[in-house]
């Protein structure tokens, strides 16, 4: 079992603090050339937006990817280069974890997860298996084994060394519930289901997939909040695509794509996350090695964007970019740097400006909020756009 690692002192109430919870899930072993030793959990001035220490959870490997209930009152991780998913409880009141279980996820490399809106299901994306896997939620919060499969087929894309198969890198469900969207890095496909709660199968939507650029290596995605708009940003081709979703069908189509860097910088990039602010006005891309998020105004009607800049993520490597459920705070993982980097960001203009408060974490690559206001519930903006 995982060894805790508490805080000095007795938490206070989360209503009367006014205050949330942050979880940081980090790289831990040497072949991810990693610093990092479990989940951190923080608690966080609602105000201020100031992070103050209160557990570590140890001895759970590379839990890359963290995701809260809609009740918050459980946490779920799948793990980088294993085979399972884990769910842990979570204290109402002081925010700190106990692990419940683990499940097999029917696939390995598990980077990304997510609950169907009912809180019945947890999707999984199997990296190095190219592969979705279903798991069943209990009620009481614990995880079943996968119930489904689902391979991802298709023609590998022609870098080399990153496509030499299929590789989802991402799950989201529309803001509606109604389809399940997954980027595929290795085949260079978006691929679209809708999940039968019946039985806890993905069907594919009769278009079944939409093909990116050759090379583009899609990675993860965000919805506009009210809008039949997606945007994707691609790993490989370092480039942000924004696609109409047909909202009877769930078919997908390209309409407009952009560099997710500077016309200047001609060295060596990844991309890696993308959000979105709560009006869906903005979205935000970050750029592994130029180590920056760049920021897009979004059309109100149409969704096409247009750059407005790009702001240094002051450390290295920012695997994961993320708002706080306020939507007040952007926060960026720099996984080399070991850093939890925050900005205040203007609702007016989607201009970043730094906090000043850095949080040292190592090795961060995700983090998963709890709600601000002690509702125990998550707001419905960010049910799939911003895990």
């Amino acid at each position: 079992m995982p060894r805790t690692v508490p805080t000095v002192g007795s938490p206070q109430s989360v209503s009367e603090r006014r205050v949330s919870h942050a979880y940081v899930g980090c790289y831990t072993t040497t072949a991810r050339y990693a610093r990092g030793d479990g989940i951190h959990a923080y608690r966080v001035d609602a105000v201020t937006g100031a992070w103050s220490h209160v557990q570590r959870l140890e001895n759970l490997t590379n839990p890359s990817f963290l995701l809260l209930s809609r009740d918050q009152r459980y946490l779920y991780s799948v793990h980088g280069d294993e085979a399972y998913a884990s769910s842990f409880s979570v204290d109402p009141e002081s925010g700190l974890l106990t692990l419940m279980n683990r499940a097999a996820t029917g696939g390995r490399n598990g980077v990304h997860l997510a609950l169907d809106p009912s809180g019945r299901f947890l999707l999984v994306a199997n990296y190095s298996s190219g592969s979705i896997g279903v798991l069943p939620v209990q009620e009481d919060g614990t995880l079943g084994d996968h119930v489904q499969v689902v391979p991802l087929q298709g023609q590998p894309g022609p870098h080399r060394i990153e496509q030499v198969g299929s590789h989802p890198h991402h799950v989201v469900f529309d803001p509606a519930g109604r389809f399940v969207i997954v980027p595929d890095k290795g085949l260079d496909r978006i691929f679209a289901f809708r999940l039968d709660l019946g039985t806890g199968r993905l069907i594919p939507t009769e278009q079944g997939s939409v093909s990116a650029l050759p090379g583009s290596g899609p990675r993860h995605a965000a919805f506009h909040p009210t809008l039949p708009i997606l945007w994707v940003i691609n790993e490989i081709g370092n480039s942000v695509v924004t696609y109409h979703l047909e909202a009877e069908h769930g078919a997908l189509r390209p309409v407009q794509i952009l560099s997710s860097l500077p016309s200047d910088y001609v060295r060596e990039n990844t991309g890696s996350a993308i959000a979105v602010s709560a009006d869906g006005r903005f979205v935000y891309c970050s750029n592994r090695m130029h180590d920056s998020i760049a920021i897009f105004a979004a059309d109100p009607a149409s969704g096409l964007l247009t750059s407005i800049g790009w702001v240094s993520t002051r450390g290295r490597i920012p695997r994961f970019i993320g708002f706080d459920p306020s939507c007040k705070f952007l926060y960026a993982c720099n996984e080399q740097s070991d850093t939890v980097v925050s900005w205040s960001v203007d609702p007016a203009t989607g201009g970043m400006t730094p906090t000043g408060q850095v949080v040292r974490n190592p090795s961060p690559v995700t983090i998963a909020f709890a709600n601000l206001d002690g509702s125990r519930k998550v707001p419905d903006t960010f049910r799939g756009p911003t895990p």
